[in-house]
């Protein structure tokens, strides 16, 4: 008797996960946390708004500014939707950089250099990525 085919696994990067592959990998999955307990923050910061813009101007010395009500909420909605397709964003890059896609990496080496920025641990984290991402095992892991 001859058994039914199963389904075969998808087809994996050639050769092994390269060790430094968790340079990029790891960076991601920090980013993705981080910003899902931000947007887990966000419905608190409705009042936070108006005081930092108090203390700003009281700093700056201009006129007080205040934002009403309509323009805290859209201000919260537009932080929302930026925030959730931000953590989709590392969320796919992550999963590409595990399936050997190339995009993945393409996309792990900007969001490396725009981190740089991020001082001091977006810095450290964005280094630590750029090593991973030029790291000649893991150019060839990410060559489809």
């Amino acid at each position: 008797m001859t058994h039914p085919p199963h389904a075969s696994p998808p087809a994996s990067p050639a050769g092994p996960k390269p060790r430094r592959l968790s340079f990029l990998t790891v960076p991601l999955l920090i980013g993705l946390i981080y910003n899902a307990i931000s947007l887990l923050m966000l419905p608190f910061s409705t009042g936070t708004i108006n005081e930092l813009l108090a203390q700003y101007s009281a700093q700056s010395g201009l006129p007080p500014m205040q934002l009403t009500p309509e323009q805290i909420t859209l201000i919260l909605w537009l932080s929302f939707f930026i925030t959730v397709g931000l953590i989709l964003f590392l969320y796919f890059t992550r999963r590409a950089v595990l399936e050997g896609r190339a995009w993945g990496r393409g996309a792990s080496i900007v969001i490396a250099v725009l981190s740089l920025l991020l001082i001091p641990f977006g810095t450290v984290l964005g280094v630590i990525m750029l090593i991973g991402a030029f790291d000649r095992e893991v150019q060839a892991y990410t060559r489809r």
